[in-house]
This record gives C-alpha cells, sequence and structure tokens, in this order.
C-alpha cells in the first residue's frame, strides 16, 4: 500500500505541477523583441538555478576552510569538459526542432528527439566509466597538491556519476526551448535547488543517522538532485505534456539524420570543449601558484559563471527565435532577432560588470572564509574582469545567431580564437613575468572577451549566415 500511495503521489505532483499541453502564439509572428524576452527570463531563471547547485555548494564547502574550496574548484572546469564532449547531438537536436517546429513538421521535431535522446544516453555511460577511470590522472596532470588530492578525487568521481542524468537533462531542455517550450525547465530546475539546499548541508556536515560526509557531501547532493531532474523530464517527453510525445516501439537508428546532427552538433561541441577545456587549463595554471591562488580563482569562476548565464540566457533564446524563423522562411526576423539580442546582452551584462566591480569585496566574502592576502586576490580577479562582461555577453548572443542559422563551424572557430589563440597564451605568457603573476590569469578573461566580440560582429555583418540550410 505504502508502495502504491508513493507511486500515485508523484504522479500527482507530476501533473499538477507541470502545465498541460496547450496551444501557443508561435514565435514566426507578433513582436520581436518581447517574444525574444519572453524566452530569455524562464531560460535565465532555469539557468539561474541550475547555477544555484554550484553556488550552494560553494557556500557550505567554503565553511570547510580554502582547501576545500579547493578541492572543488578543480573538478568543476573537469566536469564542465565532460559535458561538452558529449553536448554535440543536444545542439543539433535543438536546432533541428527548432527549424522543423517553425516549418510547422511536428512528425519530425519528435523524429529527431527520439534519436537524440538514445544517442546521447549511450554516450553519456560511455564517457562516466572513462572519466571515473582517468579521474586520478587529470588531477594529477593538472598539478593538484597533495593535500586536497584525496578530497577532489572522491568529490570528481561522485559528480562523473551523474553525468548520464545531467546529459539526459541537459538534452530535455534543449529540445523543449527547440519548440519555445521554456517554462517546465524552470518548474523542475527549482523543484531540484530547492532539494538541493536541503540535502547539502545534510550530506556534508551529517545529521542523525546521516554521517558527514564532508566535501562529497556536495557531490552525493547533486547526484540525487539530477537524477531526479532527468527522471521527470523523461517522463514529460514520453507522455505528452508539450509537443514532444516519445516512444521506444519499433525504435530504429536513422543512420542519415544521426550523421547530419553529428556534422550540425559537432562543431558545437567542439566549441564548449574547446572552452572548457581552456579553462581546464586556466585553472591548471591558476593551481602553480598554490593553494591560496586557486581558492581565489575558484570563487572568481563561479561568481563569473553566475553571471555568464544571463548572456546564455539570451544566446539560448536568440537561437530558438532564429531558428524558427529561418524555418519559417522569415529571414527578416532571424535579423532583427539577432539584433536585439546583441543590443540588450551588450547594455546588461555592462551593468553587471559595473556592479561587481563596486561590490566586488562582499561578493566575494560571502562564498570565501580564508586570509585577507586570499580575498584580496579574488577581489582583485573580479574588478580586472567586471568592465569586460559586456563584451562577453554580446559575443554570446551573437553565437545564438550562429547555431540557429547552423552556423557552428563559424561559432567554433571564433571559440578557438578567443580561447586558444587569445586568452590561454596571454595568461602562459604573461604569469611568466614576476610582476605579472596570477594576475595574468586574471587580466586574460577581459582579453578573451572583447576581441572575440569585436570579430563575431565584422562577420554577421556580411550576412553570410543567412544563406545557411540545415533542413
Amino acid at each position: 500500500m505504502n508502495q502504491i500511495f508513493r507511486l500515485s503521489f508523484m504522479r500527482y505532483l507530476l501533473t499538477s505541477l507541470l502545465p498541460v499541453k496547450q496551444n501557443k502564439a508561435p514565435l514566426t509572428e507578433g513582436n520581436i523583441l518581447k517574444t525574444l524576452i519572453m524566452l530569455a527570463f524562464p531560460i535565465i531563471g532555469a539557468n539561474l538555478l541550475q547555477t544555484g547547485y554550484q553556488l550552494i555548494d560553494a557556500f557550505w564547502v567554503g565553511r570547510l576552510g580554502a582547501n576545500a574550496v579547493a578541492a572543488v574548484s578543480i573538478s568543476y572546469p573537469v566536469n564542465f569538459l565532460m559535458i561538452s564532449l558529449c553536448s554535440g547531438f543536444g545542439f543539433a537536436g535543438a536546432i533541428l526542432v527548432a527549424q522543423y517546429a517553425g516549418a510547422k513538421n511536428l512528425k519530425m521535431v519528435n523524429h529527431v528527439a527520439i534519436q537524440t535522446l538514445v544517442m546521447v544516453v549511450l554516450m553519456s555511460i560511455i564517457m562516466t566509466v572513462i572519466a571515473w577511470q582517468l579521474s586520478p590522472n587529470i588531477l594529477h596532470w593538472l598539478g593538484v597538491e597533495q593535500k586536497i588530492f584525496a578530497d577532489a578525487n572522491f568529490f570528481q568521481r561522485i559528480i562523473f556519476l551523474g553525468l548520464v542524468f545531467n546529459f539526459t537533462f541537459i538534452l530535455f531542455q534543449s529540445l523543449l526551448r527547440g519548440i519555445g517550450e521554456v517554462r517546465i525547465p524552470l518548474y523542475i530546475n527549482a523543484l531540484s535547488l530547492g532539494l538541493n539546499f536541503i540535502l547539502d548541508p545534510l550530506f556534508i556536515y551529517g545529521w542523525g543517522p546521516v554521517p558527514a560526509y564532508g566535501v562529497a557531501g556536495a557531490a552525493f547532493s547533486t547526484l540525487a538532485t539530477l537524477s531526479l531532474s532527468a527522471f521527470i523530464g523523461i517522463y514529460i517527453l514520453f507522455k505528452g505534456k508539450t509537443d514532444f510525445q516519445l516512444t521506444l516501439k519499433a525504435f530504429q537508428f536513422d543512420a542519415p539524420l544521426l550523421k547530419s546532427a553529428f556534422k550540425l552538433g559537432m562543431p558545437s561541441s567542439m566549441e564548449i570543449s574547446a572552452r572548457a577545456l581552456g579553462l581546464t587549463l586556466m585553472t591548471g595554471i591558476a593551481a602553480k601558484f598554490g593553494t591560496d591562488v586557486l581558492a581565489a580563482y575558484g570563487v572568481g569562476a563561479r561568481l563569473i559563471s553566475f553571471v555568464v548565464i544571463i548572456a546564455l540566457g539570451l544566446m539560448k533564446a536568440t537561437a530558438t527565435l532564429v531558428g524558427q524563423n529561418i524555418g519559417a522562411n522569415r529571414i527578416d526576423r532571424a535579423e532583427k532577432t539577432s539584433n536585439y539580442a546583441a543590443t540588450i546582452a551588450f547594455a546588461t551584462m555592462t551593468f553587471i560588470g559595473l556592479c561587481f566591480f563596486i561590490f566586488a569585496e562582499p561578493l566575494v566574502r560571502a562564498f570565501l572564509d580564508a586570509e585577507e592576502s586570499v580575498v584580496a586576490m579574488a577581489v582583485s580577479f573580479m574588478r580586472i574582469t567586471g568592465p569586460a562582461f559586456g563584451f562577453m555577453g554580446a559575443q554570446l548572443a551573437m553565437v545564438g545567431t550562429m547555431r540557429g542559422s547552423g552556423n557552428t563551424v563559424e561559432s567554433m572557430t571564433f571559440t578557438i580564437i578567443g580561447v586558444w589563440v587569445i586568452q590561454f597564451p596571454f595568461a602562459w605568457i604573461a604569469t611568466g613575468y614576476e610582476h605579472f603573476a596570477e594576475l595574468g590569469v586574471w587580466w586574460s578573461f577581459p582579453a578573451s572577451y572583447v576581441l572575440p566580440a569585436i570579430i563575431t560582429f565584422i562577420w554577421l555583418k556580411k550576412g553570410t549566415w543567412k544563406e545557411k540550410k540545415v533542413i
């Protein structure tokens, strides 16, 4: 009886909290600016809630001291890299779904969704096995100090176990975003974040029969909430709560479609992988200056990742709106969307960057309980990078235009230029000078924001992106 009650309650929770399938105004008509903002806000909200995982972890782990913060910080870019390696099908699915939805071809919308979902689950399982085995080697390659090595490895391996759930939920959000449904992921993220807020201190510090796992407790909490989110997402896709109603009955791999998705998604996967690997190596450069610098860098990087999600929300909204309008052959609306998005992103992110410059110290102290010298380094990091946030925001918004139109190779190219031609060489060379030291890492961030934004703007103004055909 108890099991029947639990199943009934879970079904009631899902059906009552999640909106039922309903007709929405098409994204290919009406006021572009209003539609862009209505898409962007729920996406930003969902991304803020997802980043809340990291901030809640940082808040509670920060109470354990600088060594604990460093142990967690080292795994963040590595996990980002692992996610990036399997993200190609997610990007391709979102692009194809958006354009097929714009063309009002719901049969292909569902076909693309089930094909990409199966591939992502299979690939993530393979990646989990590989990442688990290589975890100690990765930490050795990054030069992690012995005093935090055990905690970092344990934390990282637990996070790797959640890759399949992480990938599945990321794809779920991408697919729904492609059809313009951005509210449901917001609700699920709110539910899982609330659970994470409860589980984090419980697993980190222990209570009653639950032992104190320390640093690893944050990973256990994230694993539990990610798995819940993934299972809810699968339920929605297969139960027809939206325009999707997937089925595994008589499933067969569609080789031509998967090949097309691979060609479309692989550049995006390589793009985010290049960015993630760059961040990983930047962490390695910071680590060579010792645990204190690594802790300062870790807190600064987390705060920046919190800000970036606003630009990422606009990027994803832009990709959806551009994709659907190109699918509907409304190129004029796609171009106006691109212009609106870049302008809004630049203005918004510049304002936020100035706020970070002014309030850098209280922001850092909220997430780092360490010696004054460590806090001062983190504050310096924020004040150097903050004023350039506007360029980073504009560039990401323009990347949304590239992805939505299927120009993923160009988007990848500009990212590689920003990270590997500008940021990493700058940091590597500058940190070699004694008077720069860790400041070389700090200054590499604004350099990687400004120049790629200018290059991307020049390319978009040529207009060749409007000629791309993917469906």
